[in-house]
């Protein structure tokens, strides 16, 4: 036997990890970077995030995955920049060499800019962030039972900004939250004034989805209560008032950010190759163009195609199926077949 292959991913999301699963057990020698120790399941963030479950049920040590494994090993660590003439990752605990580099770090919560949403708003890109945002929900009902009347209506109103699968679904749950959960738990309490409002800047909510999945969800929604409100852009917010771009402003306390992700950066990735959104250039392999033996998967790469001229949607069903597909074409090259 020659000397193994050494695989980099950085990144233990739905696509890393699905490829460090698909290559285990195979000649290659697999080194699996994160900065945490555990996978977390995002799509049921906002569950973490309304009571509904606990963050233990959508998250899982990763060492647990692969305590059977051969030839797959574990760091955690920050990604610092890559070398890839000379094949060397730098990262905060060492440099490590490798033949392929596969990037999968995904996405972190897009700002854009704006210093002061950052601040006060809550973003639910990770679990930490749905179990600080859970506590300030719940904290809110409790803080409502002895609120003076000027200030009761910010702690009812609820500002969902962003119409993707992740603030249509949030806004969903907690409007069935004020409908089937908080009667129960607060039996004194009128939450007839809590009010969900859903702010989308484009003109549909799940903007890159089909019109009948835009339109049944919209009305799903309004038929709950949640306030829908396309078109609108968040100019400011302070913790306290949210000024809307045409001039209108809502009073609360709870803004919740879904309005967009942005990639995350790796010094060392050709300033052409990376393209709207700091998402990475990839061929239909999923090698970051203008590199050789460096890759990209799911939320950071960026993949047009004739279906989508705008770049595969950033969900975890087309992580898994470009990890699926790379893992496969790395096994094909240990039978030296394209």
């Amino acid at each position: 036997m020659g000397i193994q292959k050494k695989i980099v991913i950085i990144g233990a999301g739905f696509a890393g990890l699905r490829l460090a699963q698909d290559l285990e057990n195979t000649d290659f020698d697999v080194l699996l970077i994160d900065r945490n120790n555990y996978h977390q399941f995002q799509p049921l963030m906002y569950q973490v995030a309304t009571a509904r479950l606990e963050p233990a049920s959508i998250s899982f040590p990763l060492r647990k995955v692969f305590q059977h494994s051969k030839n797959v090993r574990i760091r955690i660590a920050d990604v610092i920049s890559v070398d890839s003439q000379n094949k060397i990752l730098k990262t905060s605990i060492a440099d490590f060499d490798y033949d392929h580099l596969v990037v999968a770090f995904g996405c972190t919560t897009n700002y854009f800019g704006n210093a002061e949403i950052e601040k006060f708003a809550f973003p639910m890109k990770s679990v930490p962030e749905a179990i600080q945002l859970r506590n300030q929900i719940l904290q809110t009902f409790e803080d409502a039972l002895i609120a003076p009347p000027e200030e009761l209506q910010a702690l009812m109103n609820f500002v969902v900004v962003g119409g993707g699968p992740t603030g249509v679904e949030l806004a969903g749950a907690l409007a069935e939250m004020k409908k089937n959960i908080l009667p129960k738990d607060y039996p004194d309490k009128d939450f007839s004034r809590l009010t969900i409002f859903l702010l989308e800047g484009s003109s549909n909510v799940l903007n890159p989805m089909s019109v009948d999945s835009q339109k049944t969800s919209r009305k799903y929604l309004e038929e709950l209560g949640v306030i829908v409100k396309t078109s609108t852009i968040v100019n400011h917010y302070d913790g306290k008032n949210v000024s809307l771009q045409n001039g209108d402003i809502i009073k609360s306390t709870n803004v919740i950010w879904a309005a967009g992700i942005i990639g995350n950066t790796l010094e060392g990735i050709p300033k052409e190759s990376i393209t709207r959104g700091n998402r990475f250039l990839v061929n239909r392999y999923n090698t970051i163009i203008n590199t050789e033996n460096v890759y990209a998967l799911g939320d950071i790469a960026f993949m047009a195609t004739p279906k989508y001229p705008n770049a595969h949607p950033q969900v975890a069903s087309v992580a898994i199926e470009q990890a699926k597909v790379l893992a496969n074409n790395f096994k094909l090259s240990l039978k030296n077949k394209p």
